[in-house]
């Protein structure tokens, strides 16, 4: 389903598809990654943009000033979460 994702509109409803599941740190990991993305994609475009690399880029660096709010275990649920959506940033 991730390799069909091409826009920022295409990611958000995969977000929302996600509230069904029974997976907390899937939810968590999903919702503190989408706010991180809508923050930084309003500096590239509205919700039909494309994910860029150059988006990625931001997001990445936004998240790795936020490190710090984290427990290590959610970092690293975060961390896996983020690397999973990577690729359709491209």
């Amino acid at each position: 389903m991730l390799e069909n994702i091409k826009t920022l509109e295409q990611l958000c409803d995969y977000f929302d598809g996600l509230i069904d599941q029974d997976d907390a740190d899937v939810l968590f990991a999903s919702s503190y990654v989408r706010g991180f993305i809508l923050i930084a994609s309003n500096r590239f475009g509205d919700d039909a943009q494309a994910l860029t690399p150059e988006l990625a880029t931001q997001v990445s660096a936004d998240l790795h000033q936020a490190r710090s709010e984290l427990t290590p275990q959610d970092k690293v649920v975060v961390e896996n979460f983020w690397q999973q959506l990577q690729p359709c940033f491209c």
